[in-house]
């Protein structure tokens, strides 16, 4: 069968892409920016790559007449202050859209929408699934809570928490209940309700078995660590304290914080679990969840994680808009330094940031990157996804990648910092040399002073990074 997959970019669509291909399937992969979709080699027979904009009506004429499923994975909660519309719109343009193809089923990944007063958030996911359901085809729509899996917001969040504060003084939605459920389970789900005529035009609530407060996932979490935390709840944290709390503690953004904390305030419990019964699906326990977790990043086996999407760091954008790193008006700390192993220089690069640093000065990094904190940027708190793996649209600590290729040596970061201008770090391997450069342009008086008062720090901290880069000294 021919799968249209939008999201394939995303968290959970990066992950279910593979079990799609597996069950014999061709999938059409929908993405806003091609330069950032990078499947393995291994799938790339079975795949066919779409640049589609879910906005952008003109783009939507280019979906295949001939696809029979379509999985809606799109979701824009933290790109923008007015994302109930944009969603909104984006839904009724796809839905549009499939009217003029022969799809048979549409599956819709939302959130579990039980209660009369909802979230912002939920409300929104709620209104999309509306105007989905109206389509001339069949419709599922599976509604999830917490997600528990390697690289989901939800985990790397409660991992924040718990394994930063021993002791802990918390908002009073602590003691809100939820479901959650493990990514493997989500994706059996979504896999095995495809062309399922027991799901058809309707709506299942999927979690796992245990209903827990946020408190309670938390202590649990810290079992599974085996490290002993204190819990203090306390009535007198508002909604906009308790986003400053998450934001400051947690890597997420400060906007993904404030949709997170409204929602938080909603219980999110299943309303039954027939669907596990019709799928033949046994969710795992939350422990067991976190468990497998953990066993695929002791594996370095993290496919995706929620701090690769734009959203992490509030920033909206094409990869290939930045790609080309302009030299008119911009200032550039520019140098060059030899080296005797190539394969050893590749490496230390792709290693840079996250638990590895920036080679020299990595206090003088952290510095920066507490400053952006308190601007409300993302600091150094994302790290990476994997200590060896870079592709194009991951995010190093507060750099985006926008091209990644370790064959040609060549490496090219854009910063998601809180500038006054706009900023990019270039490695590139020139014969026996490495180039380094760092370019700044500056938007306005405020970015020419800028430059100008961290310029004396970039004499030691890039002479620094580079000399180290190119030594044969060992870093792992």
């Amino acid at each position: 069968m021919k799968i249209l997959l939008t999201g394939s970019t995303g968290y959970i669509g990066k992950r279910l892409l593979p079990v799609l291909i597996e069950l014999g399937h061709e999938v059409v992969c929908c993405v806003r920016d091609i330069k950032r979709f990078n499947p393995p080699e291994s799938l790339k027979e079975n795949i066919t790559v779409l640049k589609l904009d879910l906005l952008d009506e003109k783009s939507l004429e280019n979906i295949p007449e001939d696809i029979d499923g379509a999985y809606y994975l799109v979701h824009s909660m933290s790109s923008s202050d007015d994302y109930q519309s944009l969603e909104e719109t984006s839904a009724i343009n796809f839905r549009n859209a499939l009217q003029k193809t022969k799809v048979n089923h549409v599956i819709y990944l939302s959130g579990i929408v039980n209660e009369a007063e909802l979230s912002k958030h939920l409300t929104s996911r709620k209104n999309v699934e509306l105007e989905l359901s109206k389509g001339e085809y069949n419709f599922t729509a599976l509604r999830a809570g917490i997600i528990i899996g390697s690289g989901s917001a939800s985990f790397e969040i409660i991992r924040d928490l718990v394994e930063k504060l021993p002791v802990m003084i918390t908002p009073k939605w602590l003691h809100t209940k939820c479901q959650p459920i493990g990514i493997s389970d989500v994706i059996s789900f979504l896999s095995k309700s495809l062309f399922n005529s027991k799901t058809f035009n309707q709506n299942f609530d999927i979690g796992g078995p245990d209903i827990l407060s946020y408190k309670n996932m938390l202590l649990d979490f810290a079992k599974v660590r085996n490290l002993k935390r204190r819990i203090f709840v306390v009535p007198i944290m508002t909604p906009k304290l308790s986003s400053y709390w998450l934001y400051f503690v947690t890597s997420t953004s400060y906007k993904l914080a404030t949709s997170l904390v409204h929602s938080m305030k909603i219980e999110v419990t299943c309303r039954d679990n027939r669907l596990d019964t019709i799928l033949g699906v046994s969710p795992l326990s939350y422990k067991d969840s976190l468990k497998r977790a953990f066993s695929k990043i002791q594996s370095n086996e993290i496919i995706s994680s929620w701090k690769d999407a734009y959203s992490s760091s509030d920033i909206n954008f094409n990869i290939s808009e930045f790609i080309q790193v302009p030299s008119f008006g911009c200032f550039k700390d520019n140098r060059t330094r030899p080296f005797e192993n190539r394969e050893a220089c590749i490496d230390k690069i792709w290693r840079i940031g996250g638990n590895t640093g920036w080679y020299y000065g990595n206090w003088l990094w952290k510095t920066r990157g507490f400053i952006d904190n308190l601007f409300g940027g993302v600091g150094l708190r994302r790290g990476r996804t994997n200590p060896s793996t870079i592709n194009v649209g991951d995010s190093i600590d507060f750099w985006r990648v926008l091209y990644a290729n370790k064959n040609e040596g060549r490496l090219l970061l854009f910063a998601e910092m809180k500038l006054p201008g706009e900023a990019w770090l270039e490695f590139k391997l020139v014969n026996n040399e490495l180039i380094q450069t760092a370019t700044f342009r500056p938007l306005g008086l405020a970015g020419r002073l800028y430059w100008y008062a961290v310029y004396p720090f970039h004499g030691f901290i890039f002479k620094g990074m580079i000399k180290q880069i190119t030594s044969n000294t060992e870093t792992h």
